[in-house]
């Protein structure tokens, strides 16, 4: 099929692979611009736009979809379908209309669950126990088109968002194929959402990672887990930023005691009691430092049993 496809980042790339990779005739590539990055802000373009340069495919990095120019290209392109994946601007009316097979997004949740930007870390932030990935026909709305397919994906006790992104990415543009087959054969039945039952996921900023061992453990476990590996969980110790980079939580036998929170039960591995239960501190990067395990840090501060973080 002849196809325009939109998006910006690794998850985004992974998918127009498997779409060339499955013989689709890729007849365009729309991405953001590049962007500076690293210490010395060296000028790096997208993911998708390295992968399109390579396939030899015609890239545009438009500052919007909103003008008479985007809606020019595109027509000119003539694909047959428009696919978007993380792409980051929503297409008005005028480019919807364009390709007679319409266009479709791949979102990574279970719609209309976690709407937005950010639903794998929500989905782990929350404690959910399974994720996964919606083909959709875009409308006009945010995520809220009708969808054409969908995949389960398990999330794990310990999984991170990093850890079930992988995964949904490799599950998504699977996914994404096999819709693309069933819409040529026709065998695709669209399905409305249930816009009752429809949730957010907005984008995560820094202080939304911020600790309070006066929350249960089970939830501080999520967070270490969601904000892994940005912006990342941290608290705060003599003024400096602790980061959070690996939890557990430990056998109950541990958290029998009650304990104020915040106060270490143990040392190896580092131990901390919490509003409920108590979350063993596995990783941690002090603040200017590098990772290192919570013992080695506690050891480093000459941190003993029953002192409070």
């Amino acid at each position: 099929m002849r196809i325009v496809f939109m998006g910006t980042p690794d998850i985004a790339a992974q998918s127009l692979q498997a779409l060339l990779d499955a013989g689709h005739t890729i007849c365009g590539v729309f991405t953001r611009a590049d962007k500076p990055v690293g210490r010395k802000q060296v000028l790096t373009p997208p993911p998708v736009k390295a992968l399109a340069v390579k396939a030899g495919i015609p890239v545009y990095q438009p500052a919007t979809l909103r003008d008479e120019q985007s809606e020019k290209t595109l027509r000119a392109l003539a694909p047959e379908l428009v696919v978007v994946v993380a792409y980051g601007r929503i297409l008005p009316p005028a480019l919807l209309a364009i390709p007679p097979r319409g266009c479709i997004n791949l979102h990574v949740s279970l719609l209309p669950k976690y709407r937005g930007s950010a639903p794998i870390q929500w989905a782990v932030l929350n404690g959910d126990t399974e994720t996964g990935v919606t083909i959709m026909q875009l409308d006009e709305g945010c995520d809220t088109g009708d969808i054409l397919l969908v995949e389960k994906v398990a999330i794990g006790p310990d999984e991170t968002s990093g850890q079930v992104f992988d995964k949904v990415s490799k599950i998504g543009a699977d996914t994404l194929v096999t819709a693309i087959e069933k819409l040529q054969a026709g065998t695709l039945t669209p399905q409305k959402q249930a816009d009752a039952l429809a949730t957010k996921a907005p984008p995560l900023n820094k202080e939304m990672a911020r600790f309070d061992f006066d929350l249960p453990a089970q939830k501080l476990h999520n967070l270490v887990r969601g904000m892994n590996p940005w912006p990342v969980a941290f608290f705060e110790r003599g003024g400096k930023k602790i980061k959070v980079l690996e939890s557990t939580l430990p056998p109950e036998a541990l958290t029998a005691t009650p304990a104020n929170p915040g106060v270490i039960l143990a040392l190896h591995p580092l131990t901390v009691a919490c509003g409920s239960g108590a979350l063993q501190l596995q990783t941690l990067t002090p603040e200017g430092g590098k990772p290192m395990s919570g013992s080695a840090w506690a050891a480093g501060r000459r941190l003993q049993v029953g002192d409070s973080l």
